[in-house]
C-alpha cells in the first residue's frame, strides 16, 4: 500500500503522487493515502459548504463530508472522479443540513464575532452577499476569493472544465460586484 512506503521528510514525493492512485489506496484501506487525499481537498470541500451554510457550521459539516467519503470511497468506480464525486458529497450534505436545521438561530455570528473568534463584520457581509448568488456562482467565488484556489486548482479539484470555472468567475464577479453595490446603496 502507498502509505507504507511514504517517509516522513518526504513531502516533495508526497506531492507527485497521483490523485487517482491514492484513491485506490485508500480503497485497499491505507490510511495515509486518504489523509493526503484530505489535505489536498480540504479547501475545496471548504469552499463548496462555505458558499452554502454559515461559516460556524463549516467545520462539522467539513468533518462529516470526508467522513462519509470514507465510508462510501468503496464505491467510487472511477478514482479519477473523486474530486468531483467529493465536491458532489459535500454539495448534498449542506443540502441535507439545511433541512434538517432547527428553526432557531441563537448564538449566530454575531455573538461568535462579540467574542473575537470569529471573521470580521466586512468578511461576514462580503461572504453572506456571495451566498446570495446563483449556485455555481457561489462556489467558485467561494473557492477562489475565500480558499484562493486558482481557475485551474478549482477545474481541477471540483471536476468542472476550465472553461466552465473561468465563466463562473467572470459572471459571479460582475454580479457580487452589483450585489455589494446595491447593499452599500450606490446603485
Amino acid at each position: 500500500m502507498l502509505g507504507h512506503a511514504l517517509v516522513l521528510g518526504q513531502a516533495p514525493a508526497i506531492r507527485a503522487v497521483d490523485d487517482s492512485d491514492l484513491v485506490r489506496a485508500a480503497q485497499g484501506g491505507d490510511r495515509a493515502a486518504f489523509g493526503l487525499l484530505y489535505e489536498r481537498y480540504g479547501a475545496m470541500v471548504h469552499g463548496v459548504l462555505l458558499a452554502r451554510v454559515r461559516w460556524e457550521e463549516v467545520d462539522d459539516l467539513l468533518q462529516d463530508v470526508f467522513l462519509s467519503a470514507l465510508e462510501r470511497l468503496s464505491s467510487l468506480r472511477d478514482a479519477g472522479a473523486f474530486g468531483g464525486w467529493l465536491a458532489a458529497i459535500a454539495r448534498n450534505r449542506a443540502t441535507d443540513h439545511h433541512r434538517r436545521k432547527v428553526a432557531t438561530d441563537s448564538g449566530g455570528a454575531e455573538e461568535v464575532e462579540a467574542r473575537g473568534n470569529g471573521p470580521s463584520a466586512e468578511a461576514l457581509a462580503a461572504l453572506e452577499a456571495i451566498q446570495r448568488l446563483p449556485a455555481a456562482y457561489r462556489e467558485t467565488l467561494t473557492l477562489r476569493l475565500v480558499e484562493g484556489m486558482t481557475g485551474p486548482e478549482i477545474a481541477a479539484r471540483t471536476g468542472l472544465t476550465p472553461r466552465s470555472v473561468r465563466v463562473n468567475l467572470h459572471r459571479g464577479m460582475k454580479k457580487l460586484r452589483e450585489e455589494l453595490e446595491v447593499k452599500r446603496g450606490t446603485r
